[in-house]
């Protein structure tokens, strides 16, 4: 991603956390809960891949093409699984999302995709839902947290607080990564 590299570094080690925690989360005994952390998981670690500032690390011409076809074949199946759940609507617009991003970055490598002439279509719009996904989730995450605190120990793949604390991270990065674009 083009920015400075501080927060870039930033943005690396909150989407690969949220990876990472996401990884535990495939261990949970509910099925629906292994099959969301396995998408958020590739979502949180192709976002910190992304994010590693441009200075420090420059992706070969080939790695974007790639990039936008792994996340066109999950978005594909973020399609298909999102006729049994909505939350499967928010994956396809996440890996929507990073395919737009890597075909920006393709298109432009080491300078910046709108070059100061406003905001493209597509990112206006993208910047909208995970900026009210953000908020939203936020939201949400101050009660669930609030009531959870009293329950009896649940184990660390199966704690609803935790996935939405790490879906609020993945909007937030998301956010940020539009920006930069």
């Amino acid at each position: 991603m083009h920015g400075p590299a501080s927060p870039g570094w930033l943005l690396v080690a909150l989407c690969a956390a949220t990876g990472a925690y996401c990884l535990v989360r495939m261990r949970s005994t509910v099925e629906e809960q292994r099959r969301a952390a396995g998408g958020e998981a590739l979502m949180g670690f192709g976002m910190a891949v992304m994010a590693v500032p441009a200075t420090v690390f420059t992706p070969p011409g080939w790695a974007w093409p790639l990039y936008a076809a792994v996340f066109g074949a999950a978005a594909l199946r973020a399609l298909w699984s999102a006729r049994s759940s909505p939350h499967h609507l928010h994956h396809l617009v996440g890996t929507a999302a990073m395919v737009y991003m890597a075909v920006a970055m393709a298109a432009s490598p080491g300078a910046h995709h709108h070059g100061g002439a406003g905001v493209p279509l597509v990112t206006g719009p993208l910047l909208v839902y995970f900026t009210g996904f953000v908020l939203l989730s936020g939201a949400r995450l101050v009660p669930l947290g609030a009531a959870a605190a009293g329950t009896a120990a649940v184990r660390w793949g199966d704690r609803p607080e935790l996935a939405r604390a790490c879906r609020l991270s993945m909007g937030i990065g998301m956010v940020a990564m539009l920006l930069a674009l």
